[in-house]
């Protein structure tokens, strides 16, 4: 017998307005580095990610304890290496600012030179520190700059959450070709608001992604982020066209790294 119970069909939650407040920056950062002092990353701003599991990506590399990191002339190099650490074949190095520099809205700025080579894949990006919304992609994750060697001097700034994110293939983002990329230093630049997620090279804006205010799936950047610095060796995206061993040792140098507090409104 069918019911002919009366019953309320499920509503669903209208998106939240957000507004622009068109909000501003602190002209002095909040945290940064200049990368001063030579030899290795100051060890009270800076941690390291180690392993070579492969990094959900099928990265090749191993990721050591700062074995290819070095700061020189006020510049902190990220080498990539062709050598054997356990079952890797390369080396790299992952800085993370986890539970040393965490993140909520700011003005996060980087100035980088970026290596070459097929199978390279630099990235300055932010993960969430707590992951409040769960695991990857649901919490989040900010590219501030991305590169692959096979597709030299175009780069990449990404958002990616639980409804918009690569592996569902709608993931945000735009590319730019920056002609020296891997020849002259360029500033890779991110503007975080409670409105939106605003990418920049050299100033200029390449990519914005707004809150559309439909809850953490879409917006799960209410949360405090940490930076990282890495160059991955093949994987998904990084070696879809192979890895060239010739081209190691390459380096992604970074000039300095500028965070700036968001002047609430």
């Amino acid at each position: 017998m069918a019911c002919t119970e009366k019953k309320d069909l499920p509503t669903t939650t209208a998106p939240k307005v957000i507004e622009d407040k068109n909000w501003t920056f602190e002209t002095s950062p909040v945290w940064a580095d200049e990368f001063v002092n030579n030899g290795k990353p100051d060890a009270t701003k800076w941690s390291y990610d180690v392993g070579g599991s492969g990094w959900g990506n099928n990265e090749l590399q191993y990721y050591t304890a700062g074995d290819n990191v070095n700061i020189a002339n006020g510049i902190l190099t990220i080498t990539a290496k062709k050598e054997n650490r356990e079952t890797n074949l390369y080396t790299s190095s992952r800085l993370v600012t986890r539970g040393k520099g965490d993140f909520l809205y700011g003005r996060f700025e980087i100035r980088a030179k970026l290596p070459t080579g097929r199978g390279t894949w630099p990235a300055i990006w932010m993960l969430p520190t707590d992951f409040a919304y769960g695991n990857w992609p649901n919490s989040g994750e900010i590219d501030i700059m991305e590169h692959v060697g096979y597709d030299q001097n175009r780069v990449h700034i990404t958002v990616h959450t639980g409804a918009f994110n690569h592996s569902i293939n709608t993931q945000k983002g735009n590319s730019k070709v920056i002609p020296t990329a891997s020849t002259a230093f360029h500033n890779y630049r991110v503007d975080w608001t409670p409105y939106a997620v605003r990418g920049y090279i050299d100033n200029d804006l390449v990519f914005e992604f707004v809150n559309n205010g439909q809850g953490f799936k879409a917006w799960p950047f209410d949360k405090r982020f940490h930076l990282l610095l890495n160059i991955a060796v093949g994987g998904n995206w990084g070696g879809a066209q192979g890895v060239d061993p010739n081209v190691f040792p390459t380096a992604m140098e970074i000039d300095y790294v500028r965070v700036y507090k968001m002047i609430d409104k």
